[in-house]
C-alpha cells in the first residue's frame, strides 16, 4: 500500500497537528474562563434550560447526560491539558492507537461544548474546529506516514472555506464587485485590532488592490491546492500570506489561524525536512487503513450539501448540515457594513435616574468604547460577548435573548459576568440602575488623532435600553430587570423642584 501513505509530508504533519493543538488550547481556554456567565447553571443562557427541552439526536453532547458547572469546567481544562500535550508533542511519543484517542477526546469534548452553546457559539469557526479536529483524528502520529486520504481532505476543507467565502462576496454585497468593500471594511468590522486604524487610513487605490487580490486568492488559488506541487505548495502559501494579513487588519478569534492550519499540511516541506523517520515509511496497519478509507467515504458522501450550497444562488454561509459538525458550509463578510454603531452601556447609583445624571460607563475589552483607548489585540483567544454587542447593536433581535439577562447581572453584581469586562465602574456596590445607548462611531483622523487623542469619534444615536432597576424578586423566582419609573412620579418633592 505504497500509495496510502506520503512520508515526504511528515513536517507538515507535524507543523499542523501543533497549530491545530495551540487552537484547541485557545478554544478550550475560552470556554473554561467564560462558560459561567455566558451558558452556566446561573448563567445568561443556562445550559440546564436547554438540555431540558432540546433532544440528544438535535444536539449530541455529554451536558445532554448530566451537566453541572463543576462537570463543564472539568472538561474545558481537561481540553486546555490535552490540547498543550498534544502541541508539546505527546501525540508522537504514544502508540498510534492512543494518540487517535487523544484528539478524539478533543473533538467530542468540544462537540458537546459547542451543541450547548447557544447563541453564544454561532460562529462558523466553532463548526471549522470541529470538521478540521475530526479529520486530525484520522492523521496519524510518527509511527505511521501521513496518509494521503485525510491530506486531500485538509485541503478540501480549506477550499470550501475559501471559495465559499469567495462566492458569498460576489452574490452579496455590490462593493465587492465593485472593489470598494474594503473603504469600510476595518472600520466596521466585528472587533477592530490595533493596526485596524492605519488599515483604514491606507490610499483607497490601495484598498482596491486589497480587494481585488482577496477575489483572486478566494476563487481562484484554492483550486491550485489540487494540482501537483510545487504549485500546490505556492497557492497554500498565498492563502498563509493572506490569512496572516488579516490577522493584522482584525480580530477574528481562531478563524484565521484555523485556516492557516490545515492550508500548512499542503505544503511541500521535503527540501527543508531532510528523509522521514523510519517509522514513517513502514506500511500501514489493516484496521488503520480501513478506517482512514471508512472516513473518506463519510466525507465525500456529506460533501453534497455543501457543494449544492456553494453552486445555489441562495448561497447561506457558516451551517451545519448535522449535528456533528462533520462537513459544513463557510463564508464570512456577504454584506459589508457602510457604519459603525455601538451599544454602550451605563450605570447609576442614583436613587432616580435622571438624564443628566451621575452616569458611569462600563468598559468592555475589546469592543470600541471610550475613544481614546487603542484597539486591543485579542485573538486568536474569542471574546465571545464583545462580539455578541456587536450583533446588538446591528439589530435589538440579535440580542434578545441574552441582553435582558446581561442587564440583569450586572444590577446584581454578578462577579461572574463581571469577569467579562475590563472596567467595572462600581467595584462597591452594583448600580441602582443600568441603562443602554446607541452610539454612532468613527475613526478619527490623522489630524483628530494628533489633537485630541482619540481613535474614534462618538455622537449619540439614540436611546437603546431605557434606565432600567431590578424588580423585586418573587420567591421561588430570580429577580428580572424592570423598567425605571417616571423621575417625577417617583421623586421627593426637593427632587421634582
Amino acid at each position: 500500500m505504497d500509495w496510502f501513505t506520503a512520508p515526504g509530508y511528515w513536517l507538515g504533519r507535524l507543523v499542523f497537528q501543533r497549530a491545530l493543538a495551540g487552537v484547541y488550547l485557545f478554544a478550550f481556554l475560552a470556554a473554561a474562563l467564560q462558560f459561567r456567565a455566558l451558558i452556566g447553571a446561573h448563567g445568561m443562557l443556562p445550559v440546564p434550560h436547554l438540555v431540558r427541552y432540546g433532544p440528544f439526536k438535535r444536539a449530541p453532547s455529554l451536558f445532554q447526560l448530566r451537566y453541572s458547572d463543576r462537570l463543564f469546567a472539568c472538561c474545558a481544562w481537561s481540553g486546555v491539558v490535552i490540547a498543550a500535550a498534544l502541541a508539546a508533542g505527546v501525540g508522537d511519543l504514544v502508540p498510534l492507537g492512543a494518540a487517535m484517542a487523544m484528539w478524539a477526546l478533543l473533538w467530542l469534548l468540544y462537540l458537546s461544548i459547542v451543541n450547548v452553546g447557544q447563541t453564544w457559539y454561532s460562529f462558523g469557526w466553532e463548526s471549522l474546529l470541529l470538521e478540521i479536529g475530526f479529520l486530525a483524528v484520522f492523521l496519524g502520529n510518527a509511527q505511521v506516514g501521513p496518509p494521503v486520504l485525510v491530506l486531500w481532505l485538509l485541503r478540501w476543507v480549506v477550499f470550501r472555506v475559501e471559495f465559499g467565502a469567495g462566492l458569498i462576496k460576489m452574490r452579496g454585497d455590490p462593493c465587492w464587485r465593485r472593489l470598494t468593500c474594503l473603504y469600510y471594511h476595518h472600520e466596521t468590522q466585528p472587533m477592530p485590532g490595533p493596526l485596524s486604524w492605519f488599515f483604514h487610513h491606507l490610499p483607497k487605490p490601495l484598498h482596491r488592490v486589497e480587494c481585488a487580490a482577496n477575489h483572486v486568492t478566494q476563487l481562484f488559488v484554492p483550486v491550485l491546492l489540487f494540482t501537483p506541487q510545487p504549485v500546490a505548495s505556492y497557492a497554500a502559501g498565498v492563502i498563509v500570506a493572506t490569512q496572516l494579513w488579516l490577522v493584522l487588519s482584525g480580530n477574528f478569534a481562531w478563524l484565521n489561524w484555523l485556516t492557516i492550519t490545515p492550508a500548512l499540511s499542503a505544503i511541500d516541506f521535503t527540501g527543508l525536512a531532510g528523509p522521514p523517520p523510519a517509522a514513517a515509511s513502514r506500511p500501514p496497519a489493516l484496521w488503520y487503513a480501513v478506517l482512514v478509507g471508512a472516513v473518506t467515504v463519510l466525507v465525500l458522501v456529506l460533501s453534497r450539501h455543501p457543494v449544492l450550497n456553494m453552486v445555489s444562488r441562495r448561497q447561506v454561509m457558516n451551517r451545519s448540515f448535522d449535528s456533528l459538525h462533520l462537513v459544513n458550509t463557510y463564508g464570512a463578510f456577504g454584506t459589508v457594513g457602510r457604519i459603525r454603531d455601538e451599544v454602550v452601556v451605563e450605570g447609576t447609583a442614583d436613587r432616580v435616574p435622571r438624564e443628566d445624571g451621575a452616569w458611569r460607563e462600563y468598559g468592555f475589552k475589546g469592543k470600541p468604547g471610550d475613544p481614546r483607548r487603542m484597539p486591543r489585540q485579542f485573538a486568536p483567544y474569542h471574546l465571545r460577548l464583545d462580539w455578541l454587542m456587536w450583533f446588538a447593536a446591528l439589530s435589538p433581535g440579535y440580542a434578545r435573548d441574552w441582553f435582558g439577562p446581561f442587564v440583569e447581572r450586572l444590577l446584581a453584581g454578578d462577579r461572574d459576568t463581571l469577569r467579562l469586562i475590563r472596567h467595572n465602574p462600581f467595584p462597591d456596590a452594583p448600580p441602582r440602575y443600568v441603562r443602554a445607548r446607541l452610539y454612532r462611531y468613527r475613526f478619527t483622523t490623522w489630524r483628530e488623532l494628533r489633537e485630541t487623542g482619540a481613535w474614534w469619534h462618538r455622537r449619540l444615536v439614540g436611546e437603546y435600553l431605557p434606565p432600567t432597576r431590578l424588580a423585586e424578586p418573587v420567591p421561588g423566582r430570580d429577580a428580572v430587570p424592570d423598567p425605571a419609573p417616571d423621575p417625577a412620579a417617583d421623586a421627593t418633592p426637593s427632587e421634582r423642584e
